[in-house]
């Protein structure tokens, strides 16, 4: 298959990458960037140990205060974890004081979940640790390769996409 880039370069495309028969566990693209982001949790985990924090606590922390989460449901969707563990995880940073959840008037099966003004201290802080932990993972790149990986990965992800 050919495929045409932005460079107007024809570049020969492969229909499969990987078969059963050549598959090597752990070498998949998805085992590298899976062990990558596993990584990168780690080295942000070390960085907010003194927080008493852990990833599953962080991540919720700043997807509250960034407003792209206000609900168990939508954490655990952010997190890729399921609704109950999410639960247990918001338990643990209610009894931390670094939330509080709240019933929503307009659907009463809903907890609405809200930082404390600690939980907000401490999601304010969790952004610089993700960009000096990112920068730690990608030092040594150059910024064609940052840029160029950044596509690569959107191109990846976009594949999820069912065909049309």
């Amino acid at each position: 298959m050919m495929e045409k880039l932005t460079t107007g370069v024809d570049i020969q495309v492969p229909k499969n990458f990987y078969s059963g028969a050549t598959y090597v566990v752990g070498e998949s693209v998805a085992a590298l960037m899976k062990n990558g982001v596993q990584a990168f949790h780690r080295t942000v985990d070390e960085k907010v140990a003194g927080f008493d924090l852990t990833s599953l606590q962080w991540a919720p922390l700043v997807l509250l205060a960034s407003g792209k989460a206000s609900t168990a449901a939508e954490l655990a969707r952010c997190n890729n974890v399921d609704t109950s563990t999410m639960t247990r995880m918001l338990d643990r940073l209610e009894n931390k004081s670094l939330i509080i959840r709240k019933r929503n008037t307009a659907d009463r099966r809903v907890l609405d979940i809200k930082l404390t003004a600690e939980g907000r201290r401490l999601a304010e802080k969790i952004p610089a640790i993700i960009a000096e932990s990112l920068n730690q993972h990608l030092r040594g790149f150059s910024r064609e390769e940052f840029d160029t990986l950044l596509i690569l990965l959107r191109r990846f992800n976009a594949g999820e996409q069912k065909p049309g």
